[in-house]
């Protein structure tokens, strides 16, 4: 029978490659422990190593290690290097001539495993051991160096009769060269296994394959639990005998028992542990200087992992102190190299982040009250300037309606609803939105238009405001500028925008110039908001209403839609500086500003079903886009400041509002989008407007 071994460590590479220092060293520690009478019991001239080889010399090797060998010949094969896999998922050993291109593996320069497979299945040897101190997935780390990626079946791949694969990591993790040692952690408690007869857990003199891995698994789960080193036994593979040991060394016994203590404490030994211990010791006749030396190498994995803690609590803190919030996907990246768990930081996270986290959140609530005041003075600020200037230039400062004795109008309260942004997240990265309810009032007149549908019309007070949106609105358009103030006269508004059984009470209604389709819409519903109609559509639609009621309906003008809209805010929408699909009827794949995303709908929903604006208006954002009376200009540039519509000879018109169809940047007040008057879509819809008499 015949013991025989193939060592090869790469610790070279090519720059596609990082460099592994500690392979060579790993190579040389096996064949120490292996060749030591001892220990490994292995003839000197039975140890192949191999350090840094090209792919022919390893491919010849691994022929010579598994060829003309007898059924009882134990054959160990050790690799300590990088293990990549290719586009198929195949696992290919590192060269030092290993390259890659664009990311991928350049398969000629490095081993494929089935060389090794093959070669093993065709072996008469039926006791083979197979050791990868290499990982499946890469990625480099302060302090440690990540041995290359793959996501590979090492089982299915390697397996075979009689076999025993050990491997440094699963298939997914990192396999690290642990800080402050030559060797690489896992190749390092294998070593120190047989060097110290540790492995040999059932205390008969022998170390078997299987012992030999669960005593390397447990060191290094204690000193780096993001590692899981795996053993795939086939058949009688676990009892193969790698080394032997003295079951009767004092220092061995000794080891146990701290290795037993050690486990059972956490890391620490208690003070009646020491003083067991201590018993044992004088009892095995061991010396206090070795005794100390075997305690503080048991103890070493526990002091290590704790080390990582510290590391991780001071880098922490250090980055709070200087930005606060930070990215949190390099914490959690500093947490995986480090090899923390996850229950193991959250108590330190906690120390740490939450006072500066309630820190942030009171500064962000704070700056939000600031913003708001600061907003609400120069919007008063505003209302004051403009008084000021209709004082100048006119006895009436501010235009009330007067509603004609035809037009009986009572009140009715609503619940309006805004918007204030709160950080979120547990490092406060993300943002919520918070609604705040509040109670409206306003004055509405109905009109019934028979079979029991009713049109509502809300009681618009006249006023002054800033039309367009400021330079610094996200997703604005040049569209939108100039910035001006406009008048605006009292009016009338539809409480929502007109629906499709509004619609097919006055489409029979005698023609005036066009007809009207009875039922245009896509979206089926008669509380919903009619569309598929063009603005040809809505002129003839307010002919007809005028002429059954009597009073004037029309298209609201431009101006006169975006005042409504706002109802005396400046925000990008009347709820605030962003909008929720809890609160409007768009498509919420999209976000605006720091908003989430929320739900689309993909169609037009019922009038009325969220919260209306202070005026007591429905649906201004989002759910279906309303044609105004006004032809399309390219800006506000000689706009008038009257509130009136603004027509000319263009063809174009415009619509304002957005819908269901469109992201929230489309839903803004200040938005507006032009169409040629026959158009017709699933989005457009519109609601009216009626003047009543000016004082």
């Amino acid at each position: 029978m015949a013991k025989v071994a193939l060592l090869i460590g790469i610790s070279e590479y090519e720059p596609d490659l990082n460099p592994l220092p500690s392979a060579v060293k790993d190579v040389e520690a096996m064949r120490r422990v292996l060749v030591n009478p001892e220990m490994g019991d292995f003839a000197e001239a039975n140890i192949t190593v191999l350090k840094n080889p090209q792919r022919q010399e390893i491919e010849d090797a691994i022929y010579n290690l598994f060829t003309n060998r007898q059924k009882d010949d134990l054959l160990l094969f050790y690799f300590s290097g990088h293990g990549i896999k290719d586009e198929r998922g195949k696992l290919y050993l590192s060269t030092r001539a290993t390259k890659k291109q664009n990311g991928k593996l350049v398969t000629p320069s490095a081993v494929a495993a089935n060389v090794l497979h093959d070669n093993i299945n065709d072996s008469r040897s039926q006791r083979q051991v197979v050791i990868l101190d290499c990982c499946f997935s890469g990625a480099i780390a302060q302090g440690m160096t990540v041995k290359d990626d793959g996501n590979v079946n090492v089982q299915e791949q390697l397996g075979g009769k009689g076999r025993a694969i050990l491997t440094s990591s699963t298939s997914t993790q990192y396999s690290f060269e642990q800080q402050d040692s030559e060797l690489s952690i896992y190749t390092r408690y294998l070593v120190e296994g047989i060097e110290k007869g540790a492995a040999d857990k059932d205390g008969d003199g022998w170390i078997s394959v299987d012992e030999l891995h669960e005593y390397a698994s447990t060191k290094v789960q204690e000193a780096a639990p993001a590692m899981t080193p795996k053993f795939y036994p086939v058949e009688e593979g676990y009892r193969i005998f790698i080394a032997k040991s003295s079951k009767d060394d004092p220092s061995l016994k000794y080891r146990k028992e701290a290795e037993s203590r050690a486990k059972s404490g956490k890391g620490k030994f208690s003070v009646f542990a020491i003083e067991i211990m201590e018993s044992k010791r004088i009892e095995w006749e061991l010396s206090e200087d070795e005794a100390k030396a075997i305690r503080e190498e048991v103890l070493q994995p526990y002091l290590e992992y704790e080390r990582k803690r510290v590391q991780y609590e001071q880098a922490l803190i250090r980055a709070v102190n200087e930005e606060y919030p930070f990215n949190e996907d390099e914490l959690q990246e500093y947490q995986q190299y480090l090899g923390l768990r996850d229950e193991d930081i959250a108590a330190i996270k906690q120390r740490v982040l939450a006072p500066k986290q309630a820190e942030y959140e009171r500064q962000q609530q704070e700056a939000e009250r600031l913003r708001q005041e600061q907003e609400q003075a120069e919007y008063q600020r505003q209302q004051a300037e403009l008084q000021k200037q209709q004082e100048r230039t006119s006895s009436t400062p501010v235009f009330q309606p007067q509603f004609p004795p035809s037009i009986q109008t009572q009140p009715f309260e609503f619940e309006f609803a805004t918007l204030t942004l709160k950080s979120s997240g547990f490092l406060g990265m993300g943002k919520t939105c918070e609604i705040n309810r509040s109670w409206g009032q306003a004055e509405f007149f109905s009109e019934s238009l028979g079979n029991g549908v009713v049109l509502e019309m809300i009681a618009i007070p006249g006023g002054r405001f800033l039309m367009g949106s400021p330079e610094n609105e996200p997703e604005r358009d040049d569209s939108e500028s100039p910035q001006h103030t406009v008048t605006i006269q009292p009016f009338f508004m539809g409480k929502f925008a007109v629906t499709q059984a509004q619609w097919a009470a006055v489409a029979i209604l005698p023609k005036v110039e066009i007809d009207l389709k009875p039922d245009p819409s896509n979206f089926k519903g008669a509380k919903r908001p009619v569309e598929c109609v063009s603005w040809n559509d809505t002129i003839e639609f307010c002919a007809r209403l005028s002429n059954k009621t009597g009073k004037t309906y029309r298209l609201p003008s431009e101006a006169e839609w975006e005042y409504a809209c706002r109802a005396r805010t400046t925000t990008p929408f009347f709820f605030g500086e962003t909008i929720t699909t809890d609160l409007a009827n768009y498509n919420g794949n999209y976000t605006y500003g720091s908003r989430s995303k929320g739900k689309y709908r993909q169609q037009a929903t019922d009038v009325g079903n969220f919260p209306p604006n202070s005026f007591g208006l429905f649906d201004m954002h989002g759910n279906t886009s309303e044609w105004c009376q006004d032809s399309w200009h390219k800006n506000y540039e000689g706009a008038p400041a009257d509130g009136g519509a603004w027509i000319n000879g263009n063809d174009q018109r415009l619509l304002r509002g957005g819908s269901w169809y469109n992201g929230p940047g489309r839903c803004r007040s200040a938005y507006r989008v032009r169409l040629t008057p026959g158009g017709r879509n699933a989005y457009f819809g519109f609601r009216v407007v009626c003047s009543p008499a000016r004082t």
